[in-house]
């Protein structure tokens, strides 16, 4: 696989500068396509969070940044974004060495991170506050940045997910500590360069590299960090949700899936296998908002079945270099291995493996999967209610609607759902009663970035995207002021 210029170290980015750990402790970090050692990077330790969140807090309450005009702050943010498609080469570039996510799907995620920043740039100079007018006052509203917000990201779609932290924190005018994933810090090792270029003042941004339970943790206990935005794993965010207490920090949680995707029999079944496939496949399998519960019409089951896994076989897995590829290599030997878990605990437990299932012949290294379908799937597997975050899917018959939402429902998660039929009525019926915070109808996953995006039950606190995130950034205060005469009531005259 070709080298995308990689550094020997990765280093924090604090106030402008590029520094070791106070420690000098550093952490190995490994390619999936071979599981080489390729750098050592900084491992940030509460110090290091100390420097950064100081940092930020400087930029905050004596720099330009939060007290810049909306407009101004846009065209910053505009520039992020054309530095951002300078580099989309080199950025997907280093996201497929580093996550093994195919090169044409990071080459998409690279285009996300600019729009990005360019739906931000917008939303900033378009928002407006409200007023509230009555004979005897006059309400208005001011939006104030809420000070450094601690961005802790996932590593499946590294590049792309910062950016859609970033973005709105950066409009809002807070000032941020980035704690990328450890597994994947390579493609965020650009951002500084993007930044300084962009003329993002010293200081606004700065990024902490480190292992979650040591620098997440501690950027997370920060004091002076008000605000926690993550996005990972469900226990991940409960253990933040307990940390974050004790200072009453705002939360934005975005956490695990366990997706459904109900076909009905009345549905347009080329493109709802179409849907279901790319859902579920798409991005390694490794992504939140992956339809891993495929719900099919009983008279409909065996033919779905068939075709999902005759499909699924013909999934080209190998090289993520390679254009053609479409399931690349999974993120880290650790997670690999807890994927396979999933597959032999699928087999015990009863489910029918209709394909898939290990490392496709050819491939002798690497951390690879083939597409893996199971059939004949029931609520009480393990498989079908635990977020297995790898190209596995699970195909569970049902009789009537009824049953459909229930088997949608029966999880502890509820972040998005893929409801597929040609009777109107029911769709708007189905996708009232599914509990999922996001639901497509007739459609895969397209985003809308004016929309809210967010789970309910263990998916998720809060919502991103749009007004949400200025929200989240943001807080809004209320000034009255008299008009005309104002007459109090008189205490002891």
């Amino acid at each position: 696989m070709s080298n995308p210029m990689l550094p020997e170290k990765i280093l924090h980015y604090i106030g402008g500068k590029h520094l070791p750990s106070v420690d000098g402790a550093t952490f190995e970090v490994a390619e999936p396509v071979t599981n080489r050692v390729y750098a050592q990077v900084a491992a940030g330790g509460p110090e290091d969070v100390d420097r950064a969140v100081e940092a930020a807090t400087a930029a905050f309450e004596t720099g330009p940044w939060p007290a810049m005009t909306a407009r101004a702050r846009a065209r910053v943010l505009n520039r992020i974004a054309d530095a951002i498609e300078a580099r989309g080469e080199q950025i997907a570039a280093m996201e497929t060495f580093d996550t093994g996510l195919p090169v044409t799907q990071a080459r998409g995620q690279a285009a996300r991170a600019a729009e990005n920043f360019r739906f931000f740039a917008d939303m900033a100079v378009t928002l407006h506050e409200d007023a509230f007018s009555s004979p005897a006052q006059l309400g208005y509203v001011l939006r104030k940045p809420r000070g450094v917000a601690g961005l802790i990201t996932p590593w499946n779609t590294p590049f792309m997910l910062e950016s859609w932290k970033l973005a709105p924190a950066l409009a809002a005018g807070c000032t941020v500590v980035l704690k990328p994933a450890e597994w994947t810090p390579l493609s965020a090792s650009l951002l500084p360069e993007i930044m300084a270029e962009a003329g993002v003042p010293d200081g606004v941004f700065n990024i902490v590299h480190g292992i979650g339970e040591v620098a997440g943790a501690a950027l997370v206990m920060h004091p002076g960090a008000p605000l926690i935005s993550f996005t990972g794993e469900t226990t991940t965010g409960q253990t933040i949700m307990r940390s974050a207490a004790t200072s009453l920090k705002g939360l934005s949680m975005e956490l695990g899936g366990k997706s459904p995707c109900v076909i009905f029999a009345d549905a347009d079944l080329d493109l709802a296998v179409d849907s279901a496939l790319f859902g579920v496949f798409s991005l390694n399998g490794e992504r939140c908002t992956a339809g891993s519960r495929i719900l099919a019409e009983r008279t409909v089951y065996d033919s779905l079945v068939s075709r999902l896994g005759e499909r699924a076989e013909r999934i080209k897995v190998g090289d993520p270099s390679d254009p053609a590829t479409e399931i690349g290599a999974l993120v880290h030997p650790e997670h690999y291995d807890r994927v396979l878990s999933y597959v032999r605990l699928g087999v015990r437990e009863g489910a029918r493996l209709v394909t898939g299932g290990s490392r496709p012949a050819g491939l002798g290294a690497g951390n690879y999967l083939a597409a893996t379908v199971f059939a004949d799937v029931t609520p009480s597997m393990r498989i079908f209610q635990e977020e297995i975050f790898g190209p596995v899917v699970c195909v569970t018959p049902f009789d009537d609607e009824a049953e459909a939402v229930a088997l949608a429902n029966d999880t502890r998660y509820g972040l998005a759902a893929y409801l597929w039929t040609c009777d109107l009525r029911r769709a708007h019926r189905v996708a009232a009663a599914v509990e999922a915070g996001m639901t497509w109808v007739n459609s895969h996953n397209v985003r809308d970035l004016r929309t809210p995006f967010g789970g309910v039950k263990a998916s998720g606190l809060g919502r991103e995207g749009g007004q949400h995130s200025i929200d989240f950034y943001t807080e809004s205060r209320i000034v009255h002021v008299a008009l005309g005469d104002t007459h109090v009531p008189r205490f002891g005259a």
